[in-house]
């Protein structure tokens, strides 16, 4: 499938007829609020074959058809380029698909021997009904192949709604971990009504990981995690209720998301995490940890200090990287995830742990921040499809950050305020998507569940495929 940014006064009718493909595919795919109201720089996915590609930086439109192994020619021709000499960093091009036209006697298991796919790949790319049955002269598309990662979601939502959304996406989940088991000062976990989650996650296949915290909506939880950190009877306590809840419930795994811990508990949280390696591996059972975003070993501040990356990296299985929160709720608007930052702390997360260990993490959330921002005032949070029906709307077009990959609008409302959006669209999380191929990092972590954003779904379906444990 294929991105295409909606120009100024077009509609889904003339963007259907371009690609030659029935409007109301588009309209589901998307899930599109009102598909006889499109804004300029709303970006659709297309269900047709190809692909599309974010030009970086020092990439050439040669680099890119060697990437891809297309003609220079088909290039031009999709992207209807005046001048293929010049790229724009930032420029969503479309990949034609890879065609290949049978030759008299040849079989699918020599084509798709010949392309390195699968026979059942190439069955299901060209919804052949027979396999036995195919004609010299027909023109195959050759599906690319797909990157195997892990996929995670984090969810926080009331029970019954937590179930619908893992009914609806848990196929494309390695992960489901229910957020989260709070940890008392005396080592006790807060009750969670988990097991209908837990159900759901089961009959799609994903994995529970059980997920435990130390801090609450209103409290950061420094005291806690020193007072259980420091303290040898709590923190092996704390592995028994641990131990004791998966094997009840049936968790596989487990992730520690303790932050807000104290610079200097730093090594007694590197201790804590070998403890609960020490202990839970023996019982076939995976730890990983979450990690706030840091740039460099010596980043200072509450949030980074006690997050060792190379320990974490050294002892756990795998670690999850917030890679999220640029544009905070509490702060100025802007782009809550720019692949600019992120990218810095996949660099850093690479020099000290290799990639199979590494998930990026991807918040599905838009912002709506009232403008001029004061200090202290909240931003709104809502899901992408939200944000979209507000540009819709106010009539507000859509604009595009390059260098944070990142879509954001901004309206004034009834009642004469501005407002800033930052949210995330087909291109943002294609970008995403990229990072994580550029450099084989083990897989993608959502946070969370419950916004509803249709585009990323697909895509992820698109250009991965979902490892199942």
């Amino acid at each position: 499938m294929v991105i295409h940014v909606v120009g100024s006064g077009e509609t889904l009718w003339q963007i259907a007829n371009r690609y030659r493909v029935d409007m109301n595919a588009i309209i589901q795919l998307n899930e599109l609020p009102n598909p006889n109201q499109l804004v300029p720089g709303q970006a659709l996915v297309i269900p047709v074959p190809g692909t599309s590609h974010i030009v970086k930086s020092g990439e050439t439109l040669w680099s890119i058809s060697q990437r891809y192994g297309v003609s220079l020619d088909a290039l031009v021709q999709a992207n209807q380029l005046s001048n293929p000499n010049q790229l724009q960093v930032g420029t969503m091009l479309i990949i034609p698909p890879s065609t290949h036209t049978i030759q008299p006697g040849e079989t699918l298991w020599q084509i798709a021997n010949q392309y390195g796919v699968t026979v059942q790949a190439l069955i299901n790319e060209n919804q052949i009904q027979n396999p036995n049955m195919i004609y010299p002269g027909v023109q195959l598309i050759i599906p690319r192949p797909q990157p195997v990662i892990d996929v995670n979601a984090y969810t926080y939502q009331p029970t019954e709604e937590a179930v619908n959304s893992i009914n609806k996406v848990g196929h494309l989940l390695t992960f489901l971990s229910p957020f989260a088991y709070q940890v008392a000062e005396d080592g006790n976990l807060m009750p969670v009504q988990d097991e209908p989650l837990i159900s759901a996650a089961r009959s799609k296949n994903a994995v529970p990981m059980m997920a435990i915290t130390n801090f609450t909506s209103s409290e950061a939880g420094s005291n806690v995690a020193h007072t259980i950190l420091a303290n040898h009877e709590i923190r092996e306590k704390i592995i028994d209720n641990i131990l004791q809840i998966m094997d009840e419930k049936g968790y596989q795994g487990l992730n520690v998301d303790f932050e807000n811990v104290l610079p200097e508990d730093r090594e007694l949280y590197n201790q804590f995490l070998q403890l609960a390696v020490d202990r839970l591996h023996p019982k076939g059972y995976f730890v990983s940890t979450a990690v706030a975003p840091k740039t460099s070993s010596t980043q200072t501040g509450l949030l980074y200090e006690a997050h060792d990356y190379a320990a974490h990296g050294r002892i756990v299985d795998f670690v999850i990287l917030m890679t999220y929160e640029w544009g905070y709720r509490l702060g100025p608007p802007q782009s809550i995830s720019p692949i600019d930052q992120m990218r810095r702390v996949v660099e850093y997360a690479l020099s000290v742990m290799p990639p199979e260990k590494i998930m990026l993490g991807f918040q599905i959330y838009a912002r709506d921040w009232l403008i001029p921002h004061v200090q202290g005032q909240e931003a709104e949070t809502f899901s992408p499809q939200e944000a979209v029906r507000r540009a819709v709307k106010y009539g507000a077009a859509i604009q595009y950050d390059t260098t944070t990959q990142s879509p954001f609008f901004r309206y004034t409302d009834e009642q004469g305020r501005g407002h800033e959006v930052w949210f995330e669209d087909a291109r943002s999380a294609l970008a995403k998507f990229d990072l994580i191929k550029d450099y084989n990092l083990r897989g993608v972590s959502y946070w969370a569940l419950g916004y509803p954003y249709p585009q990323n779904w697909a895509l992820l379906n698109n250009n991965f495929t979902v490892r199942k444990l």
